[in-house]
């Protein structure tokens, strides 16, 4: 059976690249991918934003395209947690697809282990373990088990675990908390020395890279697919 392919609705319109290394990704790693067009966005900014029934919509409408799968996979740690976390409380006769979404690094290590995919990424980079993917996904090591499966110089990250201040609507209504945070973000990945940070998350990753870009850095932001796809 086909897996279907979450791209989410930030990927599609703002980092497309990284959905076309997902495919790239999962085409290596032998999946049969499918990708449903008719699928849109799954509501979590609706639902963070305080409008349930517009992300219970939406929540009906990501259920109905993807009931068939046997596996839903997205590159995004929070679009998945989201799906998993809230759609069965907006949605409780889900069909039980939100426990078949997977976010990709949590797909690829539960599909084959830490296996590498060849990646040919150089220079080293430091991973950031995005909010979601940590606290409600708890992918723990996975991302960094694909990362040095692949041969990847990774350089910690100090206070890794430390949120980068994006959390979508935050930053826009906390601006000065959310600046505060991605400041001290900052300090910390460039004080690395690494030429990259990843994350398994586009919307955190656009967040940083707008602040690298601001300090001048030459720090460049990578998500997890974009690395395993080279």
């Amino acid at each position: 059976m086909a897996y279907g392919l979450f791209i989410t609705c930030l990927a599609d319109t703002l980092a497309p690249e990284v959905g076309r290394a997902t495919v790239r990704v999962l085409e290596r790693a032998g999946v049969e991918l499918e990708f449903p067009r008719e699928q849109t966005c799954c509501g979590q900014m609706h639902f963070n934003a305080g409008h349930e029934d517009e992300a219970r919509t939406l929540a009906r409408r990501f259920l109905e395209v993807f009931e068939g799968y046997e596996a839903i996979v997205t590159p995004s740690g929070s679009c998945a947690a989201h799906v998993r976390t809230h759609i069965p409380r907006l949605v409780p006769d889900d069909h039980g697809v939100p426990g078949r979404t997977r976010e990709l690094s949590e797909f690829l290590v539960e599909r084959g282990g830490s296996v590498d995919l060849g990646s040919s990424f150089r220079g080293s980079l430091t991973y950031h373990p995005t909010c979601h993917s940590l606290r409600l996904l708890r992918v723990g090591d996975g991302p960094l088990s694909l990362l040095r499966a692949a041969g990847v110089d990774v350089v910690e990250l100090p206070d890794g675990e430390e949120c980068c201040g994006f959390g979508g609507t935050f930053a826009v209504k906390n601006a000065d908390v959310s600046s505060a945070m991605l400041d001290a973000k900052l300090d910390n990945i460039v004080a690395t020395g690494a030429d990259a940070v990843c994350a398994c998350d586009a919307s955190c990753l656009m967040h940083i890279g707008g602040g690298l870009r601001r300090r001048g850095s030459r720090v460049r932001p990578v998500h997890l697919a974009e690395v395993l796809a080279l």
